[in-house]
């Protein structure tokens, strides 16, 4: 079964959530704090932390980061904050998705249903080498001259799917449908454009070109091994 860390502070929106995700069939643990959340992120084998930002006893971004470190789980953002800066700096600190509040719980299902298959499904173990990025699929790793780049999941793969695609373009509809499972429906108008953005600058890389009105290119050539 696969297992839920859910962090809010609002004990109704808590245990509303934690309802309904039980109800999809996970197995949910209910954080008010971070305090709270360091604990069981550290007795359990968490899949998916869903969490807010504002919280008594410090930031949710924070704790991302710090999750970040030891830990390849999926992680959702739920914030009041909706500013655009607020949502870049979610991904930059990790987050998988970023969901503002208000928000449809039928739609927050869908994405934890989402990020679930992904998590499910094995990897090839392939290794997808250009010039000098690397990136293994069975650990979830990405090196770029030897050295370890951190990426979310969903920006490895987004980087994963132009690898695979190299020299070939491919739509925005496209990278919604194969990297967040979804018709573009409950995403943001915006997280393809900014997660290309957070993925050239982590690897200061010109090979993703944005071809005006069609989509994006992997420009250079990728070999597998």
């Amino acid at each position: 079964m696969k297992q839920i860390l859910l962090l809010e502070d609002d004990e109704g929106l808590n245990r509303g959530i934690s309802l309904k995700l039980k109800k999809e069939g996970y197995q949910v643990f209910s954080a008010f704090t971070i305090k709270e959340a360091e604990e069981f992120l550290e007795q359990e084998s968490i899949d998916l932390l869903i969490s807010d930002i504002s919280l008594p006893d410090g930031n949710g971004m924070d704790f991302c980061r710090k999750a970040r470190q030891y830990s390849n789980l999926y992680i959702i953002f739920l914030s009041a904050l909706d500013q655009e800066v607020d949502i870049v700096n979610g991904y930059d600190c990790g987050a998988d998705d970023y969901m503002t509040k208000p928000f449809s719980l039928l739609v927050l299902i869908s994405k934890v249903n989402a990020c679930m298959r992904r998590a499910s499904v094995k990897q090839e173990g392939q290794l997808l080498i250009s010039q000098d990025i690397q990136v293994q699929r069975n650990t979830m790793q990405v090196y770029q001259k030897g050295e370890s780049v951190i990426l979310s999941k969903k920006e490895l793969q987004l980087l994963i799917y132009l690898m695979e695609n190299a020299g070939r373009i491919v739509t925005k509809e496209q990278i919604l449908e194969h990297v967040w499972d979804m018709d573009g429906q409950f995403v943001e108008e915006n997280t393809v454009t900014v997660n290309i953005s957070r993925l050239k600058s982590k690897l200061q890389t010109k090979a993703i070109e944005n071809v005006r009105g069609l989509g994006y290119l992997w420009t250079e050539k990728v070999r597998k091994e």
